[in-house]
């Protein structure tokens, strides 16, 4: 990804680009309305940008349960890469293909050190075989999608290995509390943040949605600068700075919109789909 423009293109121009051989997009906040809603527009786009040869791919911190219902716009491939780049998933098949995942001691230690510098913390971890959800953890989504939380005491959570953690301390204000998990952490881990209120997730070293995204295009012999990516919030910054053209929708995160390459309207006037309209419109 080139400066930052700071949101100077403020429509969906794309004439002056070469047309791409990827697109990636994160859902929430980007390519989906605040409401959590896909357009029929933006159906519409998606589709037809993957039936003109594009590849398309999803790439969203969301687990990979929170992708069923969405099998109409994960593409021809079917697979979407999720948790921040901590899974890739089938989503028809509702299987998990790749992980990358902390090992256990080392989660076990950041669960220890976090407590002692934010007692109030709480804990839910993303796992291959679906969500682990400590007993104080308040679970707003506690049975969304299809493979049911279990429930314990972080002790019992087992030794399968964990893909995403995720972090809560109510009462302790947002920007406080993230800064106190980035110097827990150091290099143990990766923190992100996608935007959900008081949230800290957090994945082991080098697992962004970057490294998810190179090496998918990879494995299908596509460069970066073949590449444009969609985001609004900070976790995918990375994503957008790896690709040839980041593009941030206009309602997203002022972080992102200074770094994006290009400017696209907002989520809710579908504006991914409005740059694949411009981009399609022009192709022979």
């Amino acid at each position: 990804m080139g400066p930052g423009t700071g949101g100077a293109s403020h429509g969906p121009t794309v004439g002056d680009l070469a047309s791409p051989r990827l697109v990636a997009s994160d859902l929430d906040g980007t390519l989906l309305r605040t409401d959590g809603s896909l357009s029929g527009r933006t159906a519409t786009a998606w589709s037809a940008a993957a039936a003109a040869g594009i590849e398309t791919v999803l790439v969203t911190a969301r687990p990979p349960r929170w992708l069923h219902g969405l099998e109409g716009v994960v593409g021809p491939r079917g697979t979407a890469i999720c948790g921040n780049g901590a899974f890739v998933y089938e989503v028809a098949s509702r299987r998990v293909l790749e992980t990358h995942c902390f090992e256990r001691g080392v989660i076990d230690e950041l669960v220890a050190d976090l407590r002692r510098a934010v007692p109030s913390v709480t804990f839910a971890a993303e796992r291959a075989s679906g969500p682990f959800v400590a007993d104080d953890y308040p679970d707003p989504h506690r049975d969304r999608g299809a493979q049911r939380a279990v429930h314990g005491s972080w002790r019992t959570i087992g030794e399968e290995p964990v893909g995403k953690l995720l972090a809560l301390a109510p009462g302790v204000p947002l920007e406080d509390f993230l800064a106190t998990v980035e110097d827990v952490l150091g290099d143990r881990g990766h923190l992100h943040f996608s935007g959900a209120h008081g949230l800290a997730e957090i994945n082991a070293p080098g697992v962004t949605k970057a490294a998810g995204l190179e090496r998918w295009a990879a494995r299908l012999g596509i460069e970066a600068s073949q590449v444009w990516a969609f985001g609004d919030m900070p976790n995918d910054l990375p994503m957008l700075a790896w690709a040839g053209v980041g593009w941030a929708v206009a309602n997203g995160h002022r972080e992102v919109r200074l770094a994006a390459d290009r400017e696209c309207p907002p989520n809710d006037d579908d504006g991914v789909a409005q740059v694949l309209e411009a981009l399609l419109d022009g192709q022979p």
